[in-house]
């Protein structure tokens, strides 16, 4: 099939037109072709549409081929450009080739013309691809690419730049978005850079004409204000924190994650300061307010997380407290003092919180997992684990959660330890999860009778189960 090719000739004969359009056709292409003859059609012609090629005479009475290749040029368009003419001198074909086209065909030997076409059609590609890998690494050298701003290079750039007195007094802002490692441990680093991109939006919407931005690290954005004052950073961050607490209000993630910033600012006090101190001094200062957020909103995502997870966990309805209540008699069989049996009854009521960061296709999949939703569904010890690692109520049992999944032999998840390695408490709420799962109704089929749930205990003991404490459970349950 032809392939379609949109040609500009500079001409002003109609034979050599009609000429030109039977050689590509018997070339195998489908000419479009617009004749011009004259400098102000053809910016016209260049303006109104893309052209593949460009072919034009030596010499028109009110046109030249030389004027065109200058026009062109001034265009910015790379589009090759072939002259083709009767008035062939090897003079006027290194004149222009000299000037910037790319061949030089006599009107007689147009059998070169297709080939000729095909060539630098194909090199025309090449160098157009190669700008834009050109271009996108300039970008890329200086940009962000995920939220589009500044990067730090350019951010440490301008500081030099801006060490000029005519910029003084100069304010630095620095923000950091809260809590972003344990978003990205719990619910997927999808919602982690839609936070972020959130957090640029934002903070675009306030930047000052006079102003420049820059993501400056994985958490961290910047903010450089030339010509301002300590008030107008004040106030500027209050407006910021206030458009924070609005988008939390109405525009929350589905997943319900909080968006939290820290953010502190320092200015100069003279002409003579070294911004990279006022840099430091800034950062000091939004470090200080993390202190004080992190743990706030730390508790907050955790928090969201149990909220979740009792909104999510619709199939065990009542498991958690059945729970505390086995764990805490098995506990007290064994005699072990009250703490140990207050950390057993927590451990009952959060051990599954890493699932909150499990896709509910997979949660809720009534029939059995295929190997690969299996191994995205053993992530959720590891996610629990990170979520009760940031809340100090959850921290004395995040060893118990990233473990609870061990098996007596070695064949459990995710470090596979084997006998007593896996520590006493985690072995307890094992037996206790599972009689608890076996006795209670699930989508996929209806609870099991105690006989058979103490059968199926005793058909696992020194597999999955600390034998000794199997025997113990089923005195504590008969």
């Amino acid at each position: 099939m032809p392939e379609l090719l949109h040609v500009l000739v500079i001409e002003d004969s109609e034979a050599d037109i009609l000429l030109l359009k039977q050689t590509l056709l018997l070339g195998g292409y489908l000419p479009r072709i617009r004749k011009v003859d004259q400098p102000y059609a053809m910016l016209t012609a260049l303006s109104e549409q893309q052209w593949d090629i460009v072919i034009a005479d030596y010499s028109l009475p009110k046109f030249s081929s030389l004027a065109a290749l200058k026009l062109l040029k001034q265009s910015n368009l790379d589009i090759p450009f072939i002259i083709v003419t009767r008035a062939a001198t090897e003079e006027a074909a290194v004149t222009a080739m000299k000037a910037g086209a790319h061949d030089y065909i006599r009107k007689d030997s147009l059998t070169r013309l297709i080939p000729v076409i095909n060539r630098e059609i194909h090199e025309a590609i090449i160098r157009r691809e190669r700008r834009k890998l050109e271009e996108s690494l300039t970008y890329l050298k200086f940009h962000d690419p995920l939220t589009g701003l500044y990067n730090r290079t350019q951010f440490l750039h301008q500081l030099e730049q801006l060490q000029q007195p005519y910029s003084s007094p100069i304010g630095i802002m620095v923000s950091d978005l809260d809590g972003l490692k344990l978003i990205n441990d719990t619910w997927g680093p999808k919602n982690g850079d839609y936070l972020l991109k959130t957090t640029a939006n934002i903070l675009q919407e306030f930047c000052p004409e006079n102003a420049s931005l820059y993501r400056i690290g994985g958490d961290e954005f910047a903010l450089l204000l030339p010509c301002t004052t300590l008030t107008f950073l004040g106030n500027l961050c209050n407006a910021i924190t206030q458009a924070v607490d609005a988008y939390n209000q109405t525009a929350p993630l589905s997943e319900g994650i909080v968006l939290s910033l820290s953010m502190g600012f320092a200015i100069t006090q003279s002409s003579h300061d070294d911004l990279q101190e006022v840099f430091k001094t800034a950062d000091n200062n939004m470090y200080r307010k993390k202190l004080n957020h992190s743990q706030s909103n730390r508790s907050a995502i955790v928090q969201t997380a149990m909220k979740l997870l009792e909104a999510r966990d619709f199939i065990t309805e009542g498991h958690g407290d059945r729970l505390q209540l086995l764990v805490a008699r098995l506990g007290t069989a064994l005699g072990l003092p009250e703490n140990r049996v207050t950390d057993l009854r927590l451990l009952a009521q959060f051990h599954d919180v890493g699932k909150v960061g499990i896709p509910d296709n997979i949660l809720f999949k009534p029939g059995r997992l295929t190997p690969e939703e299996f191994t995205k569904m053993k992530r959720h010890s590891e996610i629990g684990y990170r979520i009760a690692q940031a809340s100090p109520d959850l921290s004395l049992v995040a060893d118990y959660i990233l473990k609870h999944h061990e098996w007596w032999n070695g064949n459990g998840y995710p470090l596979g330890l084997a006998g007593k390695n896996i520590p006493l408490e985690c072995r307890i709420l094992s037996i206790a999860d599972a009689y608890d799962a076996m006795t209670s109704d699930r989508p996929y089929r209806k609870a099991l009778k105690h006989e058979q749930a103490t059968s199926e205990l005793l058909r696992f003991a020194g597999i999955q189960f600390d034998p000794d404490l199997v025997e113990k459970f089923l005195q504590v349950v008969k």
